[in-house]
């Protein structure tokens, strides 16, 4: 009897196995990769509640509608019984009228109505949420519509996951090739990789931390403060979302049940809920969702975007902020700590910036995509950007010729030029302003009760917190902008000289005062060294790396420094000292290295802090395949670097390898946008032979610098 199979047997044997395959597939997509991508890189997921999630009976809900909207309706009330002389009979009129129907349905947060009809009465994140925005209709760049996921939208946004692989990036590496271009390999760039000297950490390393602080007025007793990355991003997760870092993987259901959609949507958004919060999984930053906060939800206004937005902005110690500003609802429990020195310094409330105090928000000018939100097409830093291509400008309202007014009109819109729109309208920065931050030598704050990070240089004047450089919209790896002086030459080196020093008078003793008082803690401080370091950090380097930098500079970024307009541009400087890797360094520095907050605050050990962080599951991997080869060599190619060595700094004994401290070989340069002036400089504030612009630094001749200084144009004008 013959053996041999028919044709329908084999193909039916063939469609089984391809279902078993499939299905095998779909099992280790589902639970396998997931299962082993958190045992390989040591982050958790779990499902995620939150204790501020009640349900309201239907009287609470009333109540709750009633209390949101007695504001708005005794406001109406009184302009209708404005007219009524006598008080007792307007005080009832104005009652009356409050109660009406007509009054409450026309009060805002009509999302009180659509939830009293839906039956809503309790809020459990994106899926209450998605009940009836499934999917929502967006507009492209082109005005043409069409509908996209709502989670999915959001899950894909910056503002979740902070990084992006796509090109897009106005950022080059100093290998002189830009970051993630179309025809590169692509590697996740953003604040989820990106080591900071300003926060000190990485997103993995400082997450969610609770810190046991010890304040002078608890007499000793432990305030246990909340700590962390994770404060001013929108997952609710243990961790961030490490998933879309990976070419392949997504985002756990659960953990996209914990995005707080209210901290961007809800005006009545509670800051005080939003503390680090410890469970048997670990520790992650609880949210508001209350119902209250939930009937409030709109389009994101300016006071939602500051919540997070004041600390990088105006910084933890403004003043005089209202009364929901982040800083001044800290915590019912476990409150957040405040940081001492504002990162940008530019301050985003109406009495300094002309756009707030005209009543603008946020996107009137970052117009969204859906949840996608441009930058703008320039940018120094790694900072991802949603909408590489839309712009973000001064000329897309006020246009190319701003000055309509006044009599010299012609020459200030002829400035335009050569100048960007803030370099006259931004006189200065806060007077918090870090410039120097050293993490290395902690001292105790009485206040907080923990050891906090020394600025050993605050200034917002110009020359000293902030510098005039040439910009073309192109920035470098480690955040120095890029551009070149239109006269040519090469007379014009900002990575050879107003990056690489501060000369200031008044900056350097005020470098040298702190270096002085850190002796007093710490007496084997060579206090001229320390300052000769900070304030001239190539210093630092040998004569062979100072000659390659000089090389790279002058084969790989001078191109790139011609590219387009430049303009004259503002921009606030900053330099960290902080342990770095030196197995992995080159002519524009090491890779930096994190710090354990807990460790930190609480000990004042910064290199147990930093021993601990490097302990880390996912930094351990950042030195093995196929992190390496997936993402560290091509990052440290951009970094000035031929390759990463994958030397982990810690031996198997524990002991630290090739770990040393340096202040970062340049300063840094972040834009500074914000905090606008209606009125300008004047024009002898910078034609003058003390002026605030640094001529020469900017590359011009001699005989250019004399005509600057002291335009004869002025004397016409009698200036």
């Amino acid at each position: 009897m013959s053996t041999t199979e028919s044709p329908g047997v084999r193909r039916r044997r063939r469609l089984v196995g391809a279902g078993i395959f499939v299905l095998l597939a779909v099992v280790f997509w589902r639970w396998g990769y997931p299962w082993m991508f958190e045992r390989y890189t040591g982050v958790v997921n779990a499902p995620l509640t939150y204790a501020s999630s009640q349900r309201v009976t239907d009287a609470e809900f009333d109540a709750l509608a009633d209390e949101l909207t007695q504001n708005w309706r005794l406001e109406q009330a009184l302009l209708v019984a404005g007219g009524e002389k006598d008080e007792f009979a307007r005080r009832v009129k104005v009652n009356m009228l409050m109660k009406t129907r007509s009054f409450k349905a026309k009060a805002p947060f009509p999302h009180i109505d659509y939830f009293r009809k839906a039956g809503i009465r309790v809020y459990e994140g994106p899926r209450t949420c998605l009940t009836c925005h499934e999917t929502i209709s967006v507009r492209d760049a082109h005005g043409e519509s069409h509908r996209v996921g709502t989670l999915e939208d959001v899950v894909d946004s910056v503002h979740f996951k902070f990084q992006r692989s796509a090109p897009g990036f106005s950022t080059y590496g100093y290998d002189g090739r830009e970051v993630n271009a179309e025809g590169s390999r692509p590697i996740p760039v953003g604040k989820i990789d990106r080591a900071c000297g300003v926060p000190g950490s990485f997103s993995w390393t400082g997450w969610a931390e609770l810190v046991d602080a010890k304040p002078a007025r608890g007499a000793g007793e432990v305030e246990v403060r909340s700590e962390g990355c994770g404060q001013c991003h929108i997952g609710g997760g243990y961790h961030p979302a490490t998933e879309k870092m990976m070419p392949i993987g997504d985002v756990p259901a659960e953990i996209k049940e914990g995005i707080d959609c209210l901290i961007c949507h809800a005006t009545a958004y509670d800051m005080n809920q939003r503390t680090v919060i410890e469970d048997g999984n670990g520790r992650r930053w609880n949210q508001d969702r209350s119902l209250k906060s939930a009937l409030t939800v709109g389009n994101p206004g300016y006071a939602n975007c500051m919540l997070c937005h004041q600390h990088n902005m105006g910084g933890d110690q403004e003043k005089d902020l209202p009364a929901n500003a982040a800083p001044r609802n800290l915590g019912y429990e476990n409150k957040r700590l405040l940081h001492p020195g504002a990162k940008r310094a530019n301050s985003i409330t109406a009495e300094n910036d002309v756009h707030v105090a005209a009543g603008m928000t946020c996107t009137d000018c970052h117009t969204p995509q859906g949840h996608k939100i441009p930058r703008g097409t320039k940018g120094v830093d790694l900072v991802a950007n949603d909408l590489p291509g839309q712009e973000v400008t001064c000329e897309g309202c006020h246009t190319a010729a701003p000055h309509v007014k006044s009599a010299d009109r012609a020459i200030l819109n002829g400035h335009g030029d050569r100048l960007a729109c803030e370099t006259c309208h931004i006189h200065r920065l806060r007077d918090d302003n870090v410039v120097l931050r050293d993490w290395i030598h902690p001292v105790w704050n009485e206040e907080e009760g923990v050891y906090v990070f020394v600025d050993v240089l605050q200034t917002g004047e110009p020359g000293q917190g902030f510098k005039y450089l040439w910009f073309n919209g192109n920035g470098t790896f480690l955040a120095n902008a890029l551009g070149d002086n239109p006269m040519g030459g090469e007379g014009y080196n900002p990575l050879m000289s107003q990056m690489v020093v501060i000369d200031h008078p008044e900056a350097v003793a005020k470098v040298r005062a702190a270096a002085l008082k850190l002796k007093e803690s710490y007496p084997d401080l060579d206090v001229d060294r320390y300052v000769r370091e900070a304030t001239t950090p190539l210093s630092q380097l040998s004569p062979e790396r100072l000659a390659e930098r000089e090389r790279m500079i002058r084969e790989n970024l001078r191109s790139v420094m011609r590219q387009g307009k430049s303009k004259i541009t503002p921009f606030k400087i900053f330099n960290a000292i902080m342990y770095e890797d030196m197995s992995n360094q080159g002519p524009f520095g090491a890779m930096i290295l994190p710090f354990d907050y807990p460790t930190y605050y609480e000990t004042g050990d910064s290199l147990g802090a930093m021993r601990k962080a490097l302990e880390h599951p996912i930094v351990k991997r950042m030195y093995q395949l196929p992190f390496k080869g997936y993402m560290m060599d091509e990052f440290m190619s951009y970094f000035g670097v031929a390759g990463w060595s994958g030397i982990y700094p810690l031996t198997d004994g524990g002991e630290l390898r090739n770990v040393e401290a340096h202040w970062m070989r340049q300063m840094g340069t972040l834009m500074i946008n914000h905090g606008i002036q209606r009125q300008g400089r004047g024009c002898r504030d910078c034609h003058a032979p003390n002026g605030i612009i640094d001529f020469a630094g900017l590359g011009y001749p001699e005989e250019r610098i004399r005509d600057l200084v002291n335009p004869p144009e002025l004397v016409t004008m009698g200036r």
